[in-house]
């Protein structure tokens, strides 16, 4: 192992388009699509429209930066530039943790769908094969890394656009169907009314609109992660500026093309919202094992987004060690052959460990809730960060006008801070998020006032 060298650059121009795309896909469009839909019918499609333009001004603040420096192993290191070391040293720890549970999450979540076809099988056992097989992948080089989520994506947009697809032939066919839904026989048809009939801005209120903001703004966190792979690619100038404009696309073609296609072909109204709308759909046309099929792709999604965690996780860990470097974080700056943080890379696998762990205490009933709660609100925080070291970067003398710049910034960036807000906000709001949104408060504060008297 050496010192000198830096993560190796192996990801081509294809690697980066598929992983933006697989950015942009969450596990919750497969899962939650029916409940957001019962929650505010077809103004979710305004919610994902919203959310989907924010997240996107969002990730041009970072493409602005990351285009100017491509230097940068993390759009975290901004930060420290330009916000100060203490703002950076809380913004880039708590990122991490963040990424750290998330690889737990994500692992307990693969576990739960692994024993969909292996029910006596142990689920810790399950989670410590799966983990060991993606830190196996990651060890080799970036290239193996993009082949990974080359496929994995892939696998993801055959699933939604074959659900479009199949809308679009039973909408021209003008398909009528007869299922069950609530444990009725229920008649329907394929029909662009069944979005329009009865239409209603809020038809169950104000609040389970904004409640429905919360969960598509989590199925959207961490697309910042086409900022990490920029530092990854050959020629990140150009192909950092493609992968981010395209994504505006991708969200009306993935999220709006796919909750268009299930409200067309069920009456929002009566929807399940415990059920996969994805489910229904290949089942109403003759798919018998559409649970399996709906299943694995949503395996699938889990394994990108460890995949991608694990990757993301050891990549601000070698650039925290990098930053630190005089202590006992000097070993994590050492790299493999294959130019792989290596030695980033066990740390974080050792963490994600506690996955399994968390399976085994009785008193967690859902260890993927668990997981998921202590870590989507940080998001929040340090997309606010990331907003303010924007402005501080406008302000400094690396500032290029000539550069991939932030459209209308002046106007669009509050615009952002003010959705995000209202948004976090809201968590105080729900029985669901209200603990997460308070330990998140509170890491803030004890873990700002440890940074801001940190001798750094």
């Amino acid at each position: 192992m050496e010192k000198n060298k830096v993560p190796q650059r192996g990801l081509q121009n294809r690697h980066i388009q598929l992983i933006a795309i697989a950015g942009t896909i969450g596990t919750g469009l497969f899962l939650g699509a029916g409940k957001t839909i019962s929650m505010t019918g077809p103004s979710i499609l305004f919610a994902y429209l919203v959310i989907g333009v924010a997240m996107f001004i969002f990730l041009r603040t970072i493409g602005e930066m990351l285009y100017q420096d491509p230097t940068q192993h993390s759009f975290l290191n901004f930060v420290t530039k330009y916000s100060g070391p203490r703002l950076g040293y809380f913004s880039q720890w708590s990122y991490w943790l963040v990424l750290v549970f998330v690889c737990i999450s994500e692992l307990t979540a693969i576990g739960t769908y692994i024993q969909f076809w292996l029910p006596h099988v142990p689920l810790w056992l399950i989670e410590i094969v799966a983990l060991l097989l993606l830190f196996s992948l990651n060890t080799l080089n970036a290239r193996f890394f993009g082949e990974t989520e080359f496929w994995f994506a892939i696998i993801k947009v055959a699933a939604i656009l074959g659900m479009i697809l199949t809308a679009l032939i039973l909408l021209l066919n003008h398909f009528s169907y007869t299922t069950v839904l609530h444990g009725q026989h229920f008649n329907g048809s394929v029909s662009l009314s069944n979005i329009t009939y009865h239409f209603q801005f809020f038809p169950k209120g104000v609040w389970n609109f904004i409640g429905a903001l919360q969960m598509v703004m989590f199925a959207f966190t961490s697309m910042e992660f086409i900022g990490m792979t920029a530092a990854e690619t050959s020629n990140p100038q150009q192909t950092l500026p493609k992968a981010i404009n395209q994504i505006p696309i991708r969200i009306l073609i993935f999220y709006v093309g796919a909750l268009l296609s299930i409200m067309a072909i069920f009456d929002w109204h009566v929807l399940p919202a415990d059920r996969s709308p994805f489910v229904m759909v290949f089942q109403l046309i003759g798919i018998k094992w559409a649970a399996a099929l709906v299943n694995f792709v949503v395996l699938t999604s889990a394994a990108s987004a460890l995949n991608s965690s694990l990757f993301s996780a050891t990549r601000n860990m070698y650039s925290l060690a990098q930053q630190h470097n005089k202590g006992r974080l000097g070993i994590f700056t050492i790299l493999s052959k294959n130019g792989i943080p290596l030695n980033s890379l066990y740390l974080v696998t050792a963490l994600a460990l506690f996955g399994p762990v968390l399976t085994l205490i009785p008193q967690i009933q859902n260890a993927f809730d668990f997981a998921a709660s202590c870590t989507t609100n940080l998001f929040l925080v340090v997309y606010f960060i990331q907003l303010y070291t924007f402005y501080k970067y406008r302000k400094s003398q690396d500032f290029d006008p000539q550069g991939f710049l932030t459209p209308k910034a002046k106007y669009f960036v509050p615009l952002v801070f003010l959705i995000f807000m209202l948004i976090f906000i809201s968590l105080f709001f729900s029985k669901d998020t209200l603990y997460p949104a308070v330990g998140a408060v509170v890491w803030t504060i004890f873990f700002g006032l440890f940074s801001y008297f940190k001798r750094i």
